[in-house]
């Protein structure tokens, strides 16, 4: 029986073969990230740092694994709107940081949205499964904001600089099998297979010669160019900046019409446009 640590709206499960597990569980939002959630993000993933397992399993409770950021707590705060998105990007900036530095595998179960900052979070795991109904959507530049959670440096070392780019300026929505044609995740698989596989991978690996998988990662880690620390803290200052000017707010605020107009039905609700993005 599992061991269930609850610092809502992210929880800890610690597994009997060595898996631990990272759940957001904040369905009813879509997992979205308001501040109160990326905080306890990046508190939940240090704890789960200093004692990290064989290996972690990130995945999210319900049909949604993360919209990204809460556009609603986005909304209306004038001139600290800039000051609260950067505290927002900075606690989950934390977080993605945590996990891509851990020592032991990541992997991560994508069902559902992926969205804003939640494709930069999908997209810190070693190993990336994804239900092929999921739904991978920057977004970012419908609301007059640029990518944080590390979608701008992840993208480009997966996909390469000219498919990031299509990604990042057009919004284009992948499935999970597009998303494992393209190179986003290592593979996409039947919807009701996803838990059960993610898990599966995570237990084979905390089962497998520990020394010799950490020892792997740490040389694929040392590969990269420039270190994802300093990206992430430009990130946050270009997205912070964006938010407190007029472009960004009168798109946000449109498109939280658009999406209350589609909710009664006045309307068309187009797919993959998320309500939130960071």
């Amino acid at each position: 029986m599992s061991n269930s640590v609850c610092p809502e709206p992210v929880r800890v499960v610690r597994h009997p073969d060595g898996v631990v597990e990272v759940r957001l569980d904040d369905p009813g939002r879509g997992n979205a990230l308001d501040l109160a959630t990326a905080e306890a993000l990046r508190d939940t993933t240090a704890r789960v740092a200093a004692d990290p397992g064989g290996a972690v399993l990130l995945r999210a409770t319900g049909g949604t694994f993360c919209v990204g950021g809460d556009l609603r707590a986005f909304a209306g705060l004038g001139e600290g709107t800039g000051a609260y998105v950067h505290a927002v990007a900075t606690a989950a900036h934390a977080a993605i940081q945590t996990l891509h530095e851990l020592p032991v595998p990541v992997v991560t179960a994508v069902r559902g949205a992926a969205a804003g900052g939640g494709v930069g979070l999908a997209l810190v795991g070693d190993i990336v499964l994804a239900a092929r109904s999921a739904r991978f959507r920057l977004a970012y530049t419908d609301v007059g904001l640029t990518p944080d959670c590390g979608a701008s440096w992840f993208l480009p070392r997966l996909v390469g600089p000219r498919l990031a780019a299509d990604l990042i300026l057009t919004n284009r929505v992948l499935t999970g099998d597009d998303a494992e044609r393209w190179g986003l995740v290592s593979r996409s698989v039947d919807d009701e297979e996803l838990d059960a596989s993610a898990h599966r991978t995570a237990a084979g690996l905390a089962a497998g010669a520990g020394d010799a998988l950490r020892a792997a990662k740490g040389l694929l880690r040392g590969s990269g160019g420039s270190a994802l620390g300093s990206h992430l803290a430009e990130e946050a200052r270009q997205i912070a900046a964006l938010a407190d000017g007029p472009e960004a707010q009168e798109r946000m605020a449109s498109f939280l019409a658009a999406r209350g107009r589609a909710r009664t039905g006045d309307s068309p609700l187009r797919l993959g446009e998320p309500e939130s993005v960071s």
